[in-house]
């Protein structure tokens, strides 16, 4: 039976409205990106136009002929149409494991009075995020301790821990090269990953930008599902590494913070590894 690759980066994505079309199909990456510009066309679903500049963020699937129809029909699309809400064509999407060729649904260039709001983001699940009141927040990294929010007289934000979450499919790597040392990234490369969930308010979701570097693009927001407590939690959000590179040692102070952090909320084996895995990389400078 032929399959498809397909890219989804909007209602089609997990825990969106039109996900249940996409029912069986293969997950290969829930962290994926191409080129193109998203925008709100302000009906409750985005549109991505053709752009070689800008990033649009979503899943990468591999779907069945029946479902690749299902998705046509959802998307307003037919081979020999002119008409065609959207067009179907193939570009190179790319992952943390690697890049495939998938097809994408764009804009049809009749219908560019659709495009009411750019995401700027290019993320619809980020676009989304801030009609929250309150967000599950995921640290993985220096976040987890608040020496840094008590400095920033933020704090009070990051008073309620929901407890530990445990996010599969990730491993953590030091990806990020600063002047020091390394810092934090999830990769999605099959592991697992422990850290520390706030709720937090909307509010408090600026502060969590500006210390990421999200306007600079040093790392974006992204959305997972966490098992915490024993409970799945979905679309709760964290902080990935926008352009990963090979793994750098971290600082011994950014170290510090990680598992002065985690203790307490990280499992005694998680925590032996994180500490083993630092020394190994220090050994490796």
């Amino acid at each position: 039976m032929e399959q498809h690759f397909v890219f989804v980066y909007g209602t089609l994505r997990k825990h969106e409205r039109n996900h249940f079309l996409l029912e069986g199909a293969e997950l290969v990456a829930e962290q994926a990106w191409t080129n193109g510009k998203l925008f709100d066309t302000s009906y409750g679903y985005p549109a991505l136009q053709e752009s070689s500049n800008d990033v649009v963020y979503g899943e990468l699937y591999l779907v069945t002929e029946e479902q690749l129809r299902r998705l046509d029909e959802l998307e307003g699309y037919s081979v020999d149409g002119s008409d065609n809400l959207y067009n179907r064509k193939k570009q190179v999407i790319y992952y943390n494991r690697g890049k495939s060729q998938a097809y994408v649904y764009i804009i049809a260039d009749h219908n560019l009075q659709m495009l009411k709001t750019l995401i700027h983001s290019g993320d619809w699940k980020e676009h989304i995020l801030h009609k929250q009141e309150r967000i599950l927040y995921f640290a993985y990294g220096s976040c987890m301790d608040d020496a840094r929010f008590k400095k920033a007289k933020v704090d009070h934000y990051f008073q309620k821990v929901t407890g530990t979450g445990i996010l599969h499919g990730y491993s953590m790597r030091y990806s990020v090269k600063m002047q020091d040392g390394g810092r934090a990234d999830i990769v999605e490369e099959g592991g697992t990953v422990e850290g520390k969930v706030y709720e937090i308010p909307a509010e408090c979701v600026s502060y969590l930008y500006r210390r990421e570097g999200v306007g600079s693009r040093l790392y974006r927001p992204a959305f997972v599902d966490l098992i915490i407590n024993g409970t799945l939690f979905i679309n709760v959000l964290t902080f990935v590494v926008v352009n990963k590179e090979a793994e750098t040692a971290p600082p011994a102070h950014y170290s510090e913070e990680i598992i002065r952090g985690g203790t307490g909320y990280l499992s005694e084996d998680y925590l032996g590894k994180l500490k083993e895995h630092i020394k190994i990389l220090c050994k490796q400078k």
